[in-house]
């Protein structure tokens, strides 16, 4: 397994030659990794090579039998296997293979949405309105009183480190972490994200923030646990003090975006915010801290929350709005009027998810139906808020061990 695990990893690096971004995080031996390639050299793409390569190494992962392998041995084949699918359906998209939204994510992340219609978002807004102050449109009500929580520039530095360490400190409560780990924040502008982890190795991540657009008191801290504490961070450095390090499995050292790992990295980083603040302490912690050092009125605070709160019972509607757009059942202008109505989205946060859907397209189910997938897999195996210590125990073997989308499911 440990050549075929190397010969991925080559693959998914010759891939990314001529797919911008694909390669999200590498950190094994320098000398693997192939020289970049100008535009006119990127048109010449090695189809048949690459997916000659990719079913020899399908071939041979079929052939290892589960006798010969040990419970985590296992998982490695399985986690090898999806990957390498993934690999080798995103080869036939840069052939220029055209699929449907659906089609599409089951290929890359091994996963399917659950549809759901304009009557279902519907009846969860009615709720939404009646505890929204004013009359009148919805979305123009919710902007005016949202705007009571914009964190004013000069005070969101300090609101976001304050927000880190408290989501590290209660974090390392649960997991130790590899010695002088650590991670550095940018701020940015134009980006179709609103913030980006980029692993480095070595227990380092680069985090840029998009401040482009106003940020809202519960974003710092949401950012911080998704891209930080117990998110992608976390999950990236486990992964290598784990796997790529403690067992040598070189595969650890590659992260290609559009496979099944990104599932279970947004799924993981988005339940990983319920795992730190589990019940009210979020909205006690924002309250007392987090506002006054923003200068902000706390009268509001629950109301806010019990909105928001609402607002993440719509969370499909993105997923919704990126699976029409993609399948050319929504125009551009119809896709953004979804979003403002369904996701509470300015125009603006709405012409910026809409480019996200154009460059990342399927990708987006990985947040949505991810967040599902962990949450319900950690439950059901009795991980609950009742007993938080199975609850983090579930957790951080998800985060350390080789999972595929269909193993949680």
């Amino acid at each position: 397994m440990n050549r075929i695990a190397e010969t991925y990893v080559r693959l998914v690096l010759n891939v990314g030659q001529y797919d911008d971004g694909y390669v999200d995080a590498y950190y094994g031996p320098r000398e693997w990794k192939p020289a970049e390639l100008n535009d006119s050299a990127k048109k010449n793409f090695p189809y048949e090579k690459l997916t000659r390569e990719a079913d020899r190494l399908l071939s041979g992962l079929s052939k290892i039998p589960d006798k010969d392998l040990s419970e985590i041995e296992k998982l490695r084949r399985d986690f090898l296997k999806a990957q390498i699918s993934a690999v080798r359906a995103r080869i036939e998209i840069l052939h220029g293979k055209k699929m449907t939204f659906d089609q599409e994510s089951r290929a890359l992340y091994d996963a399917v949405a659950p549809v759901h219609d304009r009557q279902y978002f519907e009846s969860r807004m009615k709720e939404f309105q009646s505890l929204l102050p004013g009359e009148g449109d919805i979305l123009e009500r919710y902007e005016k009183f949202r705007n009571q929580f914009i964190i004013p520039k000069d005070k969101l530095d300090a609101v976001f480190t304050a927000a880190i360490n408290e989501c590290r400190r209660r974090t390392l409560e649960h997991i130790k972490l590899p010695e002088g780990e650590n991670f550095k924040v940018e701020y940015v502008k134009d980006k179709p994200w609103g913030a980006y982890n980029w692993y480095k190795g070595n227990a380092f991540s680069l985090i840029e923030v998009n401040t482009e657009l106003p940020t809202y008191i519960d974003g710092p801290l949401g950012l911080a646990s998704h891209e930080g504490y117990p998110g992608h961070h976390v999950y990236n450095a486990l992964l290598e003090e784990k796997l790529a390090k403690g067992k040598g499995w070189i595969e650890f050292t590659v992260y290609p975006l559009y496979s099944p790992q990104s599932l279970i990295a947004e799924g993981s980083a988005n339940f990983g915010i319920e795992m730190i603040f589990p019940g009210d302490e979020r909205l006690s912690f924002e309250k007392n801290v987090l506002f006054p050092l923003a200068g902000l009125d706390t009268s509001k605070a629950g109301l806010y929350y019990q909105l928001r709160l609402l607002i993440n019972n719509l969370q499909y509607a993105g997923t919704e709005a990126a699976r029409n757009y993609l399948d050319g059942k929504f125009t551009k202008e119809e896709t953004i009027d979804w979003l403002m109505k369904y996701n509470l989205m300015s125009k603006e946060r709405a012409e910026r998810l809409l480019r996200f859907f154009e460059h990342y397209r399927s990708y987006d189910i990985n947040y949505t139906l991810g967040q599902d997938i962990i949450k319900n897999y950690i439950e059901k195996n009795g991980g609950t808020e009742a007993d938080p210590e199975k609850r983090w125990e579930i957790f951080k073997k998800i985060l350390s061990t080789p999972q595929t989308p269909e193993a949680l499911m």
